[in-house]
């Protein structure tokens, strides 16, 4: 095996470890974060159903889980053409994305936080899940 393959490998290597002991902290802070909610914590590591759950604890809209779904497939599936669909699709996509973020937003309000523990919650998002679930923030309810 030769130096560059060698290091590929490694590399890749490294990303899996981080990768997965990002997801277990992840699976742990929504584990928490549900039972203070709640929920039963294994919610938290079925994937989807954990994003299900944190729309349903955090936003008062009970369809609005599904809208942000038929976002994302419709930018999967509407994206892969090679027509005016791959437009739709892009659009699709950035719905999700915006619905994804309000309910970030919603997610922190629910446990009487602002806009910039939400900021956290988006580019950190399992230190600041992790401060929700076992810091002294008290889940509020759903929001509007």
């Amino acid at each position: 095996m030769n130096e560059a393959a060698a290091f590929l490998l490694a590399a890749l290597g490294t990303y899996l470890v981080i990768a997965l002991i990002w997801y277990i902290l992840q699976v742990i802070a929504y584990w928490r974060v549900f039972t203070k909610a709640g929920q039963p914590g294994w919610k938290s590591i079925i994937p989807f159903y954990n994003q299900y759950t944190q729309f349903r604890i955090s936003w008062k809209v009970p369809y609005m889980y599904w809208v942000w779904l038929a976002c994302i497939v419709a930018g999967l599936i509407l994206g892969a053409i090679d027509s005016w669909a791959a437009y739709v699709g892009a659009v699709g996509s950035v719905a999700a994305m915006v619905i994804g973020i309000l309910a970030t937003i919603k997610l922190s309000q629910s446990f009487g936080h602002g806009t910039g523990f939400a900021i956290g919650l988006i580019f950190l998002g399992p230190i600041f899940m992790m401060i929700l679930g076992f810091g002294s923030s008290r889940y509020l309810g759903p929001q509007d």
